[in-house]
């Protein structure tokens, strides 16, 4: 029963039949080819961290299902009452940026194809509004990937960032920024149950595909691939799964369109948002992330 156990830990945070290296921060996930590492920002290469909020590490809630497994180290995301996106005047949640540790972030430089994910939690009595945004992956040329959402226009070709979506009643979502091409746009709204362009935002890719109540205490895992295009071609592919189970899937994709275009790591970032008054957090919230994990495919 241990065995499989931690197979299926295994298969929901690397779920790929084969990788070449990988890091986690779970000490439950134990594998050949999988470096621990501690959940602390210098170890895992945290940068360009928000100084409005604090990702405070902390020993989480148990699970209100008690499953095993259950992790003992997490960031805890405190949303306040009032709180909205980051440049609201109440900061609520938490954001940075990782590569991971040294060695994988300096492999991750000439890497095609990498999973990146992470388990969440959410407070009992969360209150979900209208939306906001959970972490995921991002990438691109140099400084350029930084800063691709948010409605950004400039340079669109040359950066990508896709975080995972809460939206009212929890139906989930991926919110995807790709560089602004036709072949896109035609890809990505064509994801079922059903995508919508938000004109000069992103593009909300299978709104509906998951349902997040099952994170309310209750640790869940979410999961992102991404395989790079070759250059002038429409053969970029990204992934998500929740609990192991594939959720979205997308090819004939555009990542890049110039050789400096990379995978970069995790965009981990939480708030509520949406823009005005009506995304706000009623109370002050929380919710917790941990066993951070990054996987190279090739």
């Amino acid at each position: 029963m241990e065995v499989e156990q931690e197979l299926d830990l295994l298969s929901h945070l690397i779920p790929a039949d084969h990788f070449v290296t990988a890091f986690s921060t779970s000490t439950h996930l134990v594998h050949a080819k999988v470096v621990h590492v501690d959940l602390d920002d210098k170890k895992l290469g945290a940068h360009k961290v928000s100084s409005r909020t604090k990702h405070e590490r902390v020993r989480p809630p148990a699970s209100s299902h008690n499953r095993s497994r259950a992790p003992d180290k997490a960031w805890e995301a405190v949303y306040p009452k009032g709180s909205l996106n980051p440049s609201g005047d109440i900061p609520g949640g938490f954001g940075l940026y990782l590569n991971g540790p040294p060695a994988f972030a300096k492999q991750l430089e000439t890497a095609k194809e990498a999973i990146f994910s992470y388990r969440m939690m959410l407070q009992d009595d969360w209150e979900w509004v209208k939306g906001g945004k959970l972490p995921g992956i991002f990438g691109g040329v140099g400084d350029l990937a930084y800063a691709c959402t948010g409605g950004r226009q400039e340079k669109r070709c040359q950066c990508f960032d896709l975080r995972a979506m809460w939206r009212a009643k929890a139906e989930g979502e991926l919110y995807a920024y790709l560089p602004l091409t036709e072949e896109n746009k035609d890809r990505l709204t064509s994801v079922p149950p059903k995508s919508v362009s938000n004109n000069d935002y992103g593009i909300s890719v299978g709104r509906g595909a998951f349902d997040l109540k099952k994170a309310l205490g209750n640790w869940v895992t979410i999961a992102f691939r991404v395989k790079l295009n070759n250059l002038d071609c429409n053969d970029g592919e990204l992934e998500m799964w929740v609990d192991g189970e594939s959720v979205i899937k997308c090819d004939g994709l555009s990542f890049r369109s110039e050789k400096d275009g990379k995978i970069k790591g995790m965009h981990f970032q939480t708030f509520f948002g949406g823009n005005g008054p009506e995304w706000a957090s009623p109370k002050e919230q929380k919710a917790w992330f941990s066993d951070i994990t990054g996987a190279i495919l090739c």
